[in-house]
């Protein structure tokens, strides 16, 4: 696709409520998709109604660039129509008795603007081309979903909402859906806001985070300096990093990845010069050693410095370390770290054993791949 728009940037602060619910949040998403995160009951969809305009807040500001969508201070509160926006739900929501291609026309026909993008654009971004003449019924989950994706965009949205639209899916159609998503993000030039209580989905889609905790945003900012605070406790602790290929060797099926001025090795044949990759390492992955390890199969070891030592009741710690431009977690046992005799400001060696990876949206595919040598 080569057609783009400028993203807008959505300024988001109010305070109001639902029945007994309150929320009192602000958060501003400069770019891509921003992913709104939290336990259920969190407010993540309230705040999302309120964007779109079916629940008005009592006070504060929504802005998308320089619409102004709500303004108590100005009297501004525009209706749900008059804001442009693509709203998809947990169900797609499509009409039974019209086909995949009337469903996607008819959005053109509701949406009142001119529509930026044509049906032939949309079927081949989200790969549904082949299912213009199915009725819904004949649809998987993941397909409907794309569909109901496809006809938000085609109503010519100024913004996305995308409400936990994979939630309703099992592991392996949100595996088919993901990569639509991703490409959705890369392509579309759309500002996007995505509910999720998932953090695989966070960590392959988002570029800003805003975390929320019972209606008040608890943090927002890159989803790659405020990841690791979204896992909560224990070994599904993780780092979430950015890098670029910069060599691949097909003779062993190894690539080297740039990230915070470190080379990384990875095992995988279908990684090549130029991707972008999005890495995932989790604490429980990182071991730690006083002396750079000699004669051993793990491939990426690097000297860092102990920035935070956290332990609680229980019979493990859990470290920050710097390493460069970039922190990594390592969780290790409260024994380890008395033996060791670790403490804060101390050069040691990461042991990196394992590591999730996303590649770039055009071939992405989620897979965890070893780092250790065959």
């Amino acid at each position: 696709m080569t057609h783009q728009i400028s993203f807008n940037t959505l300024d988001f602060n109010v305070k109001g409520g639902n029945g007994g619910f309150r929320v009192e949040a602000a958060f501003r998403a400069e770019t891509g998709v921003t992913a709104l995160f939290g336990a259920s009951g969190a407010g993540k969809t309230t705040l999302l109604r309120m964007i779109a305009g079916t629940l008005r807040p009592e006070e504060g500001r929504i802005a998308v660039g320089n619409l102004v969508l709500f303004d108590s201070a100005r009297n501004i509160n525009l209706r749900p129509e008059e804001r442009h926006i693509g709203y998809v739900y947990q169900d797609a929501r499509l009409f039974p008795h019209l086909s995949v291609l009337r469903n996607l026309t008819y959005a053109q026909w509701a949406g009142k603007r001119e529509p930026e993008r044509k049906v032939e654009e949309i079927t081949e971004l989200l790969g549904i081309g082949a299912l213009l003449q199915r009725k819904p019924h004949q649809l998987s989950g993941g397909e409907k979903q794309r569909v109901a994706i496809g006809r938000a965009l085609l109503s010519a949205p100024r913004l996305l909402l995308l409400d936990e639209p994979l939630s309703s899916l099992d592991h392996a159609r949100r595996q088919e859906i993901l990569p639509y998503l991703e490409r959705l993000r890369d392509e579309s030039g759309l500002p996007i806001v995505f509910v999720s209580h998932e953090v695989d989905e966070v960590a392959r889609l988002a570029d800003t985070l805003v975390l929320l905790e019972q209606g008040r945003v608890r943090e927002s900012g890159s989803v790659f300096d405020i990841f690791s605070q979204i896992d909560g406790t224990g070994d599904t602790t993780s780092v979430l990093l950015q890098g670029e290929v910069t060599r691949s060797d097909d003779a062993y099926a190894m690539a080297d990845i740039a990230i915070g001025g470190h080379n990384f090795q990875l095992t995988d044949h279908a990684l090549q010069s130029g991707m972008k990759v999005r890495l995932r390492i989790r604490s429980r992955d990182v071991s730690l050693s006083r002396f750079a390890p000699v004669d051993i199969s793990i491939r990426n070891i690097f000297p860092v410095t102990i920035v935070a030592i956290s332990t609680d009741d229980g019979p493990f710690a859990e470290l920050r370390l710097q390493l460069g431009d970039v922190q990594l977690l390592s969780r290790i046992s409260r024994k380890s770290v008395q033996d060791l005799n670790l403490k804060t400001g101390e050069q040691v060696f990461a042991l990196i054993k394992a590591v999730s990876i996303d590649r770039s949206a055009a071939r992405l595919q989620q897979s965890e791949i070893s780092l250790q040598s065959a």
